[in-house]
């Protein structure tokens, strides 16, 4: 588990619900100021959760990714516009091919900067008009995050054919290329 205040005091923590953890870790990990990525559950009321104990519905957890950043070198508006790039944010259901509270969106704010800076892009998106339907995405305080099993870290690098078929036939790539391009 990870708490308030358990990173060291130049880095700052972001959390992120966007679906299918593996499919967030990526896109954070290629930018500069990024100190760490890690695949893990927040949001729930069970203590120490299992991969399986999530994806099965029952502990109120979604699955997230856990940002360990550096402000002065990437700063949390960037980061949100990165996770507004990776999901559906109009689906309340879940994230294309997985369904379920566990695969809901959420931006976890850690601070009330975080949170005004959440809302406000939100609003943005909304008033950009670039979705039919309205933006689903839950913001919500930072409580815990727990890390899932070793196997589920850097699952892109670990398995990249069945990381990259997913991410393919799951509905994301091609809904991600449509929406925002290839950026």
């Amino acid at each position: 588990m990870v708490s308030k205040g358990a990173i060291h005091k130049e880095m700052k923590l972001a959390t992120f619900a966007g679906g299918c953890f593996w499919c967030m870790e990526k896109p954070y990990e290629q930018y500069d100021g990024i100190h760490s990525v890690i695949s893990g559950f927040s949001g729930g009321q069970e203590e120490n959760p299992s991969y399986e104990e999530v994806s099965s519905g029952g502990t109120g957890h979604r699955e997230a990714v856990q940002v360990t950043f550096d402000p002065a070198r990437i700063t949390y508006d960037e980061l949100l516009d990165i996770f507004w790039r990776q999901i559906d944010p109009t689906d309340d259901g879940g994230q294309f091919a997985d369904k379920g509270r566990q695969y809901t969106t959420a931006i976890f704010y850690h601070d009330e900067e975080q949170k005004n800076l959440a809302e406000a892009s939100k609003k943005k998106l909304e008033d950009s008009k670039k979705f039919d339907k309205p933006i689903a995405t839950n913001i919500i305080s930072y409580t815990t995050f727990y890390p899932a099993e070793e196997d589920h870290q850097d699952y892109y690098k670990k398995a990249p054919i069945r990381y990259n078929s997913y991410y393919l036939f799951s509905g994301r790539g091609p809904y991600l290329k449509k929406v925002w391009g290839k950026k």
